[in-house]
């Protein structure tokens, strides 16, 4: 779905009915990663699910990604949504973009699962190499993601259990990966920066940190105010690992 906004264009889908909840992609997917958990969330929510710009079906920004614009992107989704300070849910720089909505009080409280930009400094530039050989394996996709195996090998650095990941849920992500326009930009942004506000956010904000991620950790210091979680037998893409899980703790949030 997509709506008139002077933002540039998110597009989004939108299920169930009840206390609105937005859940925000990673890096390199769409927002089909939530699918997983919608249906439990959509039976006693308003649930929001955008395409960040330039993943799944928006376009990219004309302006550097940010993770502060992309969340900016989003914003402008809500107020075309007539939709006030919402529950957000993130994961990777989709917990980051949550962070930034908080902190500009989009956000009436956050969860952050598995968050970037909480390291100690900015990330070194990477060269892009496995997005690259993700590109070149397209053409055999379908049948390396047709395999338990195949989905171990590329999808082990994301999810814990890669083999619990539907062939056709996995093709996409790879797919999602390679080839989303907005990738190479967003992931320099991300990693040239850092979210350093976290103190300064005054809504309730839930960090859970997969305790299988390969990618992220959490810091060591944290301010008194913001709760850890931990997702048991988890990797940093949790849904498909236990969608369970990651439903209780967000509607355990959720309240």
């Amino acid at each position: 779905m997509s709506v008139a906004t002077a933002s540039p264009i998110v597009e989004f889908d939108r299920h169930g009915a009840g206390p609105p909840l937005l859940l925000i992609h990673p890096l390199g997917a769409d927002g089909s990663v939530w699918g997983p958990v919608l249906s439990r969330l959509a039976a006693s929510h308003d649930v929001i699910v955008p395409d960040l710009p330039g993943f799944g079906a928006s376009p990219a920004l004309e302006a550097p990604a940010t993770p502060a614009a992309l969340a900016a992107a989003v914003a402008g989704l809500l107020d075309a949504l007539d939709v006030g300070p919402v529950h957000v849910v993130g994961n990777s720089l989709g917990g980051w973009v949550a962070l930034e909505l908080a902190l500009s009080g989009r956000a009436s409280q956050v969860t952050a699962i598995a968050p970037a930009g909480l390291w100690a400094q900015p990330l070194t530039p990477k060269r892009g190499t496995a997005r690259k050989l993700a590109g070149l394996a397209l053409p055999l996709l379908p049948r390396v993601v047709a395999s338990e195996s195949g989905r171990r090998l590329l999808l082990g650095s994301s999810v814990a259990c890669p083999d619990r990941v539907p062939a056709g849920a996995a093709e996409r992500l790879v797919r999602s990966y390679a080839t989303a326009p907005g990738m190479q930009a967003a992931n320099e942004q991300m990693r040239a920066g850092r979210f350093e506000a976290l103190a300064a956010i005054d809504v309730p904000v839930t960090l859970a940190w997969p305790d299988r991620d390969r990618l992220v950790t959490r810091p060591r210091d944290l301010p008194a105010h913001v709760r850890n979680a931990t997702l048991t037998g988890c990797g940093h893409i949790p849904m498909w690992d236990d969608p369970e899980q990651v439903a209780e703790l967000i509607l355990n949030e959720s309240g």
